[in-house]
């Protein structure tokens, strides 16, 4: 298997700061699919906020990721056991999974081999669910700006895996017997440094800056003071979940 190729312990704790957390009401809709609430896997936990929202359901929750520094700066919880493991290599026990979650992160994985570990460890009535999310809506005028920066400015850093999101994981393999689930959004309330931080937080924006040795933030904050006049105005900001959920195929 290929080295663990981290894209993210440089913004780890960026990624604590300014990445949004998931809606209550999503974990609300995949506990229901589960007969039984033991052990939940959060695979590519990141800094566990998936994880910690599980464990309101299941009783222990393995959260794992190759990101030593993403584990380092995890929230702590008693049901969350964090280890630092790859997504293809859980050291986790046959049928031993009522629900396996994938958030923001199977676009990195080896998927094919992420699958059949995920084949091995759930329960024949177990469920995997996937989801992205992409880029943040505030208004028509912010949103010209904000996409302008993520396909024009930071575009030719972003790597090939995240065009998947870009395109809904509608084209990601999905050997599962699949379930469709409501729509979901996340919605925060930002003010112009939030959502300056969560920019900075998308792995384009920090190869950008380790390659041109500038911030392409500063120019962008002008752009966006233009329809945020007062930073400290807090907005509604939205992102669309895409997500696939299913089942071991009989």
């Amino acid at each position: 298997m290929a080295a663990f190729n981290d894209n993210f312990s440089k913004q780890a704790s960026i990624y604590v700061q300014f990445r949004p957390s998931y809606p209550h009401e999503l974990f609300d809709y995949l506990q229901s699919l589960t007969p039984s609430h033991e052990l939940a896997w959060d695979c590519g936990t990141g800094n566990g906020q998936s994880a910690i929202h599980l464990a309101e359901f299941y009783k222990k929750v393995f959260a794992t990721d190759p990101s030593e520094a993403q584990i380092q700066n995890a929230f702590s919880h008693d049901q969350v056991l964090y280890r630092v493991e790859k997504a293809e290599e859980p050291s986790l026990t046959n049928s031993s999974v009522d629900l396996i979650t994938v958030a923001q992160a199977i676009h990195w994985f080896d998927i094919e081999k992420f699958y059949d570990s995920a084949r091995r460890v759930l329960k024949k009535d177990g469920i995997i669910a996937v989801w992205a999310y992409g880029i943040p809506k505030v208004n028509k005028e912010i949103d010209l700006i904000t996409q302008e920066f993520h396909d024009q400015v930071v575009g030719p850093f972003w790597q090939p895996q995240n065009k998947l999101i870009a395109q809904g994981y509608t084209t990601i393999p999905f050997p599962f017997r699949e379930i469709e689930p409501p729509e979901f959004y996340i919605r925060k309330r930002f003010r112009l440094d939030d959502l300056l931080g969560h920019l900075r937080s998308w792995s384009a924006t920090q190869k950008f800056i380790d390659q041109e040795q500038i911030d392409p933030l500063d120019e962008l904050k002008d752009q966006l003071s233009a329809y945020w006049k007062d930073p400290n105005e807090i907005k509604n900001v939205s992102w669309k979940i895409a997500l696939r959920v299913g089942k071991l195929t009989s």
